[in-house]
């Protein structure tokens, strides 16, 4: 049965994921009520390839710029999962983000299986969690859902999400991201509502319980890093068609990509659990 709490959290997330422009609400907090101290756990599990880092920084930094542009508050701990280097408990920060990766999360690798072990550990606390692509993907695995790689073959630029209009939590608007995936959720795990959608990508995010996000897209990414990336992946992991078609999508500036939007939502679903 769902108390006052969860009922307030779920009035507030609804307002912070409304569409841009939408009117404000009473929900709407001041730029300096934003600014909450919290330390939040980045469970890194891939990394920029290194001829790209240098401009753009490795993951774990363009998630920690992506949130901290919207709550200056958190103090980011990275956890080399992919390394083995593991939080000691769900309790050693007060929120956890588990990032992207060139890795599926169905490959029989200790730290993959470590890791689902973990997500179960954090589901079971009190602290929130979001993933993104792969941390979409090895989360709706580890919590009883199906990861595959898709008939579908590469989504790669830009996709745009259908915002579920049967969520308790977002309304049906269409918002596009960056994109850079093989593998999809093909089911849900138990209990799962889905929030994001697309043709590609049915099962493009999820709210599970009232502590857990995840999103198939990229928000940390820039566009030109996306631009770099499949350039350099262009007939090599990625077929020529899809590549060009999506290095079009990219250099068309009529196409406006949300992931300021979406990153602001990640940062307020964290702080929305603070102590």
């Amino acid at each position: 049965m769902e108390d006052n709490q969860d009922r307030q959290l779920k009035q507030e997330l609804q307002f912070l994921l409304r569409p841009p422009g939408w009117p404000q609400t009473p929900f709407k907090k001041t730029h300096e009520q934003r600014v909450i101290l919290m330390l939040i756990g980045i469970l890194q599990t891939g990394e920029v390839p290194p001829e790209l880092r240098a401009q753009h920084g490795n993951n774990d930094q363009m998630i920690a710029g992506l949130l901290g542009a919207h709550n200056p508050g958190f103090d980011f701990r990275i956890f080399r999962v992919l390394d083995n280097h593991f939080p000691e408990s769900a309790g050693e920060c007060e929120g956890w983000l588990i990032s992207g990766s060139k890795h599926s999360c169905y490959e029989e690798l200790a730290w993959i299986e470590r890791l689902k072990r973990f997500i179960t550990e954090i589901a079971d606390s009190d602290r929130p969690l979001i993933g993104i692509c792969f941390g979409h993907q090895v989360i709706a695995d580890a919590l009883g859902g199906r990861v595959a790689r898709s008939e579908k073959g590469w989504g790669v630029g830009l996709d745009t999400y259908t915002m579920s209009p049967d969520s308790p939590i977002a309304p049906k608007e269409k918002l596009t991201f960056n994109i850079f995936h093989q593998d999809q959720v093909l089911e849900p795990p138990p209990g799962a509502r889905r929030i994001a959608s697309s043709p590609f990508c049915p099962n493009a995010g999820f709210l599970i319980g009232s502590r857990i996000l995840t999103i198939q897209a990229h928000p940390e990414f820039k566009r030109r890093y996306n631009h770099q990336l499949l350039k350099e992946r262009k007939g090599v992991l990625v077929p020529d068609d899809i590549a060009d078609h999506a290095l079009a999508q990219l250099e068309d500036k009529n196409l406006k990509v949300d992931s300021s939007h979406l990153g602001e939502v990640m940062s307020d679903f964290l702080t929305a659990h603070s102590k």
